[in-house]
Order: structure tokens, then C-alpha cells, then sequence
């Protein structure tokens, strides 16, 4: 009996464990299908719900912009650099100012509309409250708050202000980034140096547009780093993935200093002659390092600016200076020699049907002139007679002398868009050769020479035959470490013979002595070059397009540091010449660097007579005066001074010192002492002082040696 109860209470056992298991599973079953349900509900039913919840709560990476490399003089002096700036633009359609029917924004317009009326000043607080109010009635998802640009630390201001200090979610204040270069240096160069665009590219990178920003674009830009935003013990934290790497920063060739007195030379002649605009570069004759270049184009009345870089950029006929090459090829090929004459008559020859003038036609020409002569005077006639003698039967020995010359070897310059020398065959068939080319090629038509050409082949002449290529930079500079040093490059060892050279040279330096340049003769530089006066065509026709001056030339003449070519356009006062103008620039431009750059040894200099070699001295305390003088080492005797206070006579060379004597009771003598002494002295005496003026005392209301009255004011003046 006892294992049958046994047994079937084992059974009632296991029958509950069952259910228990039962139920467990039942409600575990209840539980997973509610998950799944939910699950559904989220993934089908509310899907659009929660993604627009994800969407708010999405922090997205940010590009970290790089500093765009900054532009500097030869000296380290800077020239160009970035400064961000910013357009701040409104989302009105945001999802918080579109809640409650637009509560948040009708909370805060008036005192959000009184903050940008006080701070930037352009409309009133409720011209800012219906400008703001009318655009999120009309859905504008992109109000321009203020019209003009904002710097960095105006944005930090304005995103302090009501509403918008909420961020950007909640206000849509939009703020889009741009760069600004700014060029410390106005317009100096500003061209060479080069623009960039405004706008940041989508991969956070600045460009340039021209110049040398254009050529070191890829170098300057740097390499934009990205900030990724994670969720960090309950907050949003800024973490820096890919740090970003600034641009490197360029060294140019440009002197600053040598920069300035060219522009400014240039500028004063254009605006004496109210030209229409001028070219002016300078180059170091050894090296080829451009020290200044500028283009200066009228933008109004009196008023010129950076324009286009005709220096590099313009094919232009080179005029008169062209000369000095047609004669170097016909010195190399023994055509003629400097003293061998020419017939150009009264200044008109006729080359067929073609009519050929001198600049001195009204006055009866030169008549018979030799060949240095026609240089010296320019003329055209004396030029085109010796090419035509050596050449006419044969032009293609002409143009290959020129070519021997180096005119036409590329430069590959590193200002993007750089013109180059078209220098025609007679037999390439793509360009028209007629009769007349010769002869007008000989004197600077019919060619096509960018200004800094033909700089260079004068830089030449003046470097001894050795031709360099014209360098604008000195140095690539990565992270403060000079990445890549550049250095000077001979585009041709020697582009005549000695002989030759010695000849060019000499006609050079007599165009300034004796010829068309006269006007650049200065007493305080020796200078040599070549004076050019083209008319400049239009449409195929010269006559009425205005001209077109040139000086190119070399100073000091018998040393050269610097060549210089200035190319003047279209001037409308005066008769156009390239000594008076032209020239004259290059006058004024080597006279101030000479000026600037002339080493004194001061132990030299001879004394001015009428110099100060003492300075101004104050009589007063002995002890104050002997640590001042004995500072500028001023030698003095106090053998025969006994008083504590002095006055001081002075020669120019000497100082001498007088005792002051204090006697009880009576007004001290304070003339000539600074304030600090006399109200000191005055003071001690028991009296009271009332000052006047700056200086030293020239003047005491109360004679010295009078009574003192114990609290009487006395007046001092001082000068």
C-alpha cells in the first residue's frame, strides 16, 4: 500500500512539473510573438517615423579644412594668405521652427531681429522681423541674412544671438565657408601672385585661379582631414580621424622694397601721359630672379590698377628693340661692322611698293649714318638696308641667326597662360611670308615677343652672352623644412661671340650717351638699353590704334645687377617715345635702387657742418646728468662743480656746468630745468606750483632770489 501511494504521488509531481514547463513556455511564447509583432510594427507600419528620428539624431563626418599655404617675398615677407569667410544664410522650413505653427521662431523674432539690426547696421529691427517673418510664410529654405561677407569672428558673435545660439537644427542658420587671400601688399605683384577662387570644393579644398596660386595649386592647397562624431558616455564628441595637412608655402624671387619702386615709377608716368596701361619688370642679371613685375591698367581717370599680366601673357611686335637682335645676327654673320655707313637719305625709302619712314622724316632724315649710328638714332631704314644686304637673296639665314640668338627657346614659365616668341620661317607654309617681311621683321614688325622675351635676351647681353631663364620662385617650404630649392637655369651658355657682345654692348650704352635715349642719361647710374616706338595694329591697320613705347636695358652698364624692360601702351599726352617714357621709367626705377641699395661706410661720410652732435640737455640734478651723459659717453667736467644742482651752456662740442645755489628762504632759479626738477626744487622751498607748457622751464612768476612767502603759488613755463 505504502508503494502504490508512493508512486502515484510521484505522478502528481511530474504532472505539475509539466504544466509549470507548460506555462513557461506559453508565456515565452507570448513574449516572442510580441517582439516579432513589434519588430513588424517598426520595420513596415512606423518605418518612415523612425527614420526620420534617425535622421535628426545622425551625425555625419565633417571635412577639417587645411590652411592653404601662404605666398611669400624673397625676405620672408608675406604677400598672400587665407582668411575664411562666411555667407550666413536662414533655413526657415526647419522641423523646430515649424512646430506649434512656428513658436519658436515668433518667440524670438523681436529680439533676434534687434541683435542684426544693432550689429550689422543695414535695416532696421523691423525691416529684419518682415524680411525674416515674410520668407518662412513663403517656405524660403535659403534667406540671406546679410548680403556681404562675415568673418570668423562675426559668425561666433551672430551664432551667439537669440534663436540662432540654439544651432543650426533648431534655427537654420546656415553658415557657408569661403576663402578670402588676402594680400597684405596691396597690388603689389598682385597679379604674378595670383587669385584663388572663393568658394571651398566639395573635398574642402581651396583653388587657384591664376598666377602662381594656379602653377602651386596642388602644392598650396593642402589635404583636408575628416572629424567623425561619436556618441561618448551619453554625449557628442568631436574625434579627429585624418588630421589635416596644410599647404605648403612658396618663396618667391620678389624684393618687396625693388617691388614698390617700380610700381610706383611706373604708375607716375602712366598717369603723366594718361596712358592706357604699362608693363614694368625687373630681373637680377646673374640669376635671372624676378625682383618686380607689374601691370598697370587705367580703371578711371588718373586711377590705374593690376590688370592683366602683359608681361608674360602679350605676343606683341617688340619694335625698336628688336633692332639690337637683327644686328647681333648680322655682326655674327660679318655683314657689316659698327663703322660701316648706310645712305637712309631724308628718312623715306621706298622698298618696292612699300614706303618706309625714320622717326625724323620732317626734319630730313640722317642722310649717311654708319652702323652704330643706326642704332644710336634708331633707324629703321639704316637696319633694313644692312639685313637687306645680307640677307634679302636669302631670309631663311636671317631668321635662323635669330633662332641661333635664343629668341624662340621656350621659357616655361610658372605663370599659367605665359605667351611665347612666333618668330616666322620664309618657308613654313602655315604663316604667310611676303617681300616686305624681311625688312619690316629687321626693326620689330611681323613678330610676335612677350615683354619678359625679350627682357631676357637683354639680361643676356648684359650677363656676358649667358642666357638664364627667368625665375619667380625661390623655394617650395613644407611644414617650416625647405622641401625644394630652386635655382638658376642657363638656357644657353652664349648667344653671340665675344666680339659681337663687346659691339652690342657699346651700341647700347650709346643709345643712352649719344642717341634716342638721351632721357635716361642719369648722373647716378651708368644705364644701357635700347629704346622701341611700334604702332599698334587693330584689325590689320596701324595708323590709328595708337603706339605702343619700350626702353629695355641693364644698370649699372659697366657691372650689371639688374635688367629692366618697361612697355608703355597707347599714351594721349606727349609725342610717344621709349626714352621719354619708357625710359624715364627705367631711369627713375635704377636711380632708387641704386639709392636704396648704395653701401656707406659712415667713417667716410664727411661731417655736416651744421649737425647736432650734442643732444638737448636740461640743467638740474648733477647725479641724474652724470648717468646720462656717461651713458652716450659725452665727456664733461665736474672738477669745478661743488653743488648738487647745475645748469648747463653748451657748444656743439663741449658741456658745461654751472652750480646752482639753494639758499634758504629765497625763490630757487629753475630756467632751463625739465618739470620733474623744478617742481622738486620749487616744492622743497615750501612753495606751491602750478606748470604750464611742455619742455624746459624758459619763464618763473616770481624772480629768483626773492623772498618766499610759506604756501605762495608760483607759475611755471615751460617750452
Amino acid at each position: 500500500m505504502s508503494v502504490e501511494n508512493e508512486t502515484n504521488e510521484q505522478k502528481v509531481k511530474k504532472n505539475q512539473t509539466l504544466i509549470r514547463y507548460f506555462l513557461v513556455v506559453l508565456l515565452l511564447g507570448f513574449v516572442v510573438v510580441g517582439i516579432v509583432v513589434s519588430a513588424f510594427n517598426t520595420a513596415f507600419v512606423e518605418r518612415s517615423k523612425w527614420e526620420d528620428i534617425a535622421k535628426n539624431l545622425e551625425r555625419p563626418n565633417k571635412l577639417i579644412l587645411p590652411r592653404r599655404g601662404n605666398i611669400y617675398s624673397e625676405d620672408g615677407r608675406l604677400m598672400a594668405s587665407s582668411i575664411p569667410t562666411y555667407y550666413i544664410t536662414m533655413d526657415t522650413q526647419t522641423e523646430s521652427l515649424l512646430q506649434k505653427e512656428g513658436k519658436l521662431l515668433y518667440d524670438n523674432i523681436d529680439s533676434l531681429s534687434y541683435y542684426l539690426s544693432r550689429y550689422f547696421k543695414d535695416r532696421s529691427a523691423a525691416g529684419y522681423k518682415q524680411m525674416i517673418t515674410q520668407a518662412y510664410r513663403r517656405g524660403d529654405r535659403q534667406l540671406r541674412i546679410y548680403p556681404r561677407r562675415i568673418s570668423y569672428i562675426q559668425l561666433k558673435e551672430v551664432q551667439a544671438f537669440p534663436l540662432f545660439k540654439l544651432g543650426r537644427n533648431s534655427s537654420g542658420l546656415i553658415a557657408t565657408e569661403y576663402i578670402r587671400r588676402e594680400k597684405p601688399f596691396g597690388s603689389l605683384a598682385s597679379r604674378t601672385i595670383g587669385d584663388v577662387y572663393g568658394e571651398i570644393e566639395q573635398d574642402g579644398l581651396s583653388k587657384g585661379r591664376n598666377g602662381l596660386e594656379l602653377q602651386y595649386d596642388s602644392l598650396l592647397r593642402g589635404e583636408a582631414g575628416l572629424n567623425s562624431v561619436r556618441r561618448v558616455g551619453g554625449r557628442w564628441t568631436d574625434v579627429v580621424e585624418i588630421e589635416a595637412k596644410p599647404g605648403m608655402d612658396i618663396h618667391t624671387t620678389i624684393d618687396i622694397d625693388i617691388q614698390e619702386i617700380t610700381e610706383k615709377s611706373l604708375v607716375d608716368m602712366l598717369k603723366s601721359i594718361d596712358a592706357e596701361s604699362g608693363t614694368a619688370v625687373v630681373m637680377e642679371v646673374k640669376t635671372g630672379e624676378i625682383k618686380a613685375i607689374t601691370n598697370m591698367a587705367r580703371i578711371s581717370d588718373k586711377v590705374y590698377a593690376e590688370s592683366i599680366n602683359h608681361a608674360v601673357a602679350d605676343e606683341i611686335e617688340p619694335g625698336s628693340t628688336f633692332k639690337i637682335a637683327s644686328m647681333m645676327v648680322a655682326l655674327e654673320d660679318g655683314i657689316c661692322q659698327p663703322s660701316d655707313t648706310i645712305d637712309v637719305g631724308n628718312g623715306i625709302y621706298m622698298y618696292g611698293s612699300a614706303r618706309m619712314t625714320d622717326h625724323n622724316m620732317n626734319s630730313g632724315g640722317y642722310g649717311r649714318i654708319s652702323a652704330e649710328q643706326a642704332i644710336w638714332y634708331s633707324s629703321n631704314i639704316g637696319v633694313a638696308k644692312i639685313i637687306l644686304k645680307g640677307y634679302e637673296q636669302n631670309p631663311t639665314k636671317f631668321v635662323e641667326g635669330l633662332y641661333k640668338l635664343g629668341l624662340n627657346i621656350p621659357l616655361d614659365l610658372e605663370i599659367p597662360g605665359s605667351g611665347r616668341a612666333k618668330i616666322r620661317m620664309p618657308n613654313d607654309t602655315l604663316n604667310y611670308w611676303s617681300r616686305t617681311t624681311l625688312p619690316w621683321m629687321s626693326f620689330g614688325y611681323e613678330t610676335q615677343i612677350p615683354p619678359i622675351y625679350t627682357l631676357t635676351f637683354f639680361n643676356a647681353i648684359a650677363n656676358g652672352g649667358k642666357m638664364v631663364r627667368p625665375m619667380f620662385t625661390k623655394e617650395i617650404i613644407n611644414n617650416g623644412k625647405v622641401e625644394k630649392k630652386f635655382s638658376p637655369t642657363v638656357l644657353k651658355s652664349s648667344i653671340c661671340s665675344n666680339n659681337t657682345l663687346k659691339i652690342i654692348q657699346d651700341m647700347l650704352l650709346g643709345v643712352v650717351e649719344k642717341g634716342t635715349g638721351r632721357a635716361v642719361h642719369s648722373d647716378a647710374i651708368s644705364i644701357a638699353g635700347k629704346t622701341g616706338t611700334a604702332q599698334i595694329a587693330s584689325g590689320g591697320v596701324y595708323r590709328t590704334s595708337g603706339h605702343q613705347v619700350t626702353f629695355c636695358g641693364y644698370f649699372p652698364a659697366e657691372n650689371p645687377i639688374y635688367s629692366c624692360i618697361v612697355v608703355i601702351r597707347r599714351p594721349r599726352i606727349g609725342y610717344a617715345s621709349g626714352g621719354a617714357m619708357s625710359g624715364v621709367v627705367v631711369k627713375n626705377i635704377a636711380e632708387r635702387i641704386h639709392a636704396t641699395s648704395m653701401p656707406v661706410n659712415i667713417k667716410d661720410v664727411e661731417p655736416d657742418s651744421t649737425a647736432v652732435l650734442l643732444p638737448q640737455l636740461k640743467s638740474g640734478s648733477l647725479a641724474s646728468l652724470e648717468q646720462t651723459l656717461g651713458a652716450l659717453k659725452i665727456n664733461f667736467d665736474t672738477d669745478s662743480v661743488k653743488a648738487d644742482w647745475v645748469a648747463i651752456s653748451k657748444n656743439n662740442k663741449d658741456v658745461n656746468l654751472k652750480d646752482i645755489n639753494i639758499i634758504d628762504g629765497l625763490v630757487p632759479n629753475t630756467i632751463g630745468m625739465g618739470a620733474k626738477d623744478a617742481v622738486f626744487i620749487m616744492e622743497s622751498a615750501g612753495l606751491r606750483v602750478n606748470i604750464s607748457g611742455t619742455g624746459r622751464v624758459v619763464s618763473q612768476s616770481i624772480t629768483p632770489g626773492a623772498r618766499i612767502t610759506r604756501g605762495q603759488y608760483i607759475s611755471l613755463t615751460l617750452k
